[in-house]
């Protein structure tokens, strides 16, 4: 089975949810079993875990880590017995951003604790494709009404997104995916991005 695990990730209202169905409608019909693993933060948040009810932002990310490692971990035992030639496995953000929430002394001693490193996280992944948040270029559409766990503006949207890139920026197949006249287009810009991504790997791994 050949399974590739890639990101999508950016800023609030940067159309990650949104980029799901799109995903799935372009790649199932070229061969992949496509798989999502939902965002994790939204999934505490809702449940009643966040970073207001926790001691601190730091203890809530490192939460927020330990879930996302393990439904990845769930997903790819899960994968293993579908009998599936490819697999493309998504994740809704992956490790790494919660870095974006805590400064490098709290993200390290975290790690730390979990038993990881940064590079480790890093090499989870196949790729990262960061989608811009609206909130930085095409402002007027920027919006927390399609999820009750967002509540930032767009200044802090578009700061969120410029540490959500910092955080994966040692990653080398690290792609951003700007705004566009219309989300549409932005979607076809994901989907070609990670479709050039893949004919690259298949290309790589039989040389």
């Amino acid at each position: 089975m050949e399974l590739i695990k890639i990101v999508i990730t950016g800023g609030p209202c940067g159309g990650k949810s949104s980029a799901a169905e799109s995903i799935r409608s372009v790649f199932a019909p070229k061969g992949y079993t496509v798989l999502f693993v939902s965002e994790t933060a939204t999934e505490l948040i809702r449940g009643g875990v966040a970073p207001w009810t926790c001691g601190t932002t730091a203890e809530y990310q490192a939460c927020l880590m330990k879930l996302q490692l393990k439904k990845e971990d769930v997903f790819e035992e899960a994968a293993a017995t579908m009998g599936a030639e490819k697999v493309l496995l998504v994740c809704d953000r992956g490790a790494l951003d919660s870095k974006a929430y805590m400064t490098e002394e709290e993200f390290q001693r975290e790690i730390r604790a979990m038993g990881q490193t940064e590079q480790a996280l890093l090499h989870r992944y196949h790729a990262v494709f960061h989608l811009v948040s609206a909130a930085k270029g095409a402002e007027c559409f920027y919006t927390t009404d399609n999820n009750s766990a967002r509540t930032e503006t767009p200044t802090q949207a578009a700061d969120l997104d410029d540490r959500a890139l910092e955080a994966w920026k040692e990653h080398p197949y690290c792609y951003k995916i700007e705004p566009a006249p219309n989300f549409g287009e932005k979607l076809n810009r994901l989907t070609d991005t990670i479709q050039s991504f893949l004919q690259a790997s298949e290309r790589a791994m039989y040389k």
